[in-house]
């Protein structure tokens, strides 16, 4: 099995907004109030009270009415977002981010605010639809850093590297954060531009990052040497990280597994089953396959 590519497929996908999934299967059908379907209230079906069909008696199809709303174009649907159930709210947007669009009409900030939240709900499981409600949020504001992270993480679960990147350098020059390097590193390795990434590791964004942010990206970057063919020099780039720590936070599993990895990568397979092991021990929500590498390898 080759190796993962950094944080993006073990399982690193930071979270934008957050509330309640919205619920399912509630509400009749449509038609009249007592679920019967459109058409009168008899059961008949749409057109006239006899069962004919619309349009005219030879069964042409009904004329188009001139004053219907012409069809949208593709901006005005990237306005419109996918729809948003009645029971999301803006008051779900967690209070960070609701305070990054202080300054922001009331009335759009509830649009916008909607519109985050369904895109942090959906990241994970349909990422392709969550991309769509932050493109919805950026349509309204897009000149918010918050709204740009969010677009930049939402393509990045949906593997749109190249539009994530264009969107977290927004950010970037918006807010001038950094804790979205190793995510912009990933990027740059998926893009096949492994020098990029490494172009990442430098002292002023490493001090920007915390602990986990500077885990995330060590393992990107020691993923882009051994895409150059420098797999002894990822080796040590990641032995310098904290690979004995006895926290159980999510980076210790991807450490151990990206470090195991790599020392299978350098004909190294015992020291590997040791810390595929090792792996399988802090990975409690299953971020890797680190149990069937095993499987593989015994």
């Amino acid at each position: 099995m080759s190796e993962s590519r950094g944080p993006r497929r073990e399982g690193n996908r930071p979270a934008s907004g957050g509330g309640r999934p919205s619920s399912s299967g509630r509400g009749r059908p449509a038609g009249d109030r007592r679920g019967k379907p459109d058409g009168d209230r008899r059961g008949k079906p749409d057109g006239d009270r006899r069962g004919k069909p619309d349009g005219d008696r030879r069964g042409r199809p009904p004329r188009r009415d001139a004053r219907s709303e012409p069809e949208r174009t593709a901006e005005q649907k990237v306005y419109d977002g996918p729809p948003i159930p009645d029971d999301v709210s803006a008051s779900d947007l967690d209070k960070h981010a609701r305070q990054a669009l202080q300054g922001l009409p009331e009335k759009l900030v509830d649009k916008v605010a909607r519109h985050l939240v369904m895109a942090g709900l959906l990241m994970a499981e349909d990422p392709e639809t969550a991309h769509l409600h932050a493109l919805a949020a950026r349509a309204r504001a897009n000149r918010n850093g918050m709204i740009r992270e969010a677009c930049g993480e939402t393509a990045y679960a949906a593997g749109k590297f190249g539009d994530a990147l264009a969107e977290f350098r927004a950010a970037r020059r918006m807010n001038g954060q950094q804790y979205y390097a190793p995510m912009m590193a990933d990027c740059e390795r998926a893009l096949k531009r492994p020098e990029k990434a490494i172009a990442y590791d430098t002292p002023a964004i490493r001090s920007a990052l915390d602990d986990a942010g500077q885990v995330e990206l060590s393992i990107v970057v020691a993923g882009a040497r051994r895409d150059l063919g420098q797999v002894e020099a990822a080796l040590r780039l990641l032995e310098t990280e904290p690979l004995h720590t006895k926290s159980r936070a999510d980076w210790v599993a991807r450490l151990r597994y990206a470090y195991a990895d790599t020392l299978l990568a350098a004909g190294r397979r015992e020291d590997a089953v040791t810390w595929f092991h090792r792996t399988v021990a802090v990975d409690g929500n299953a971020l890797t396959d680190a149990q069937e590498r095993l499987d593989e390898l015994e």
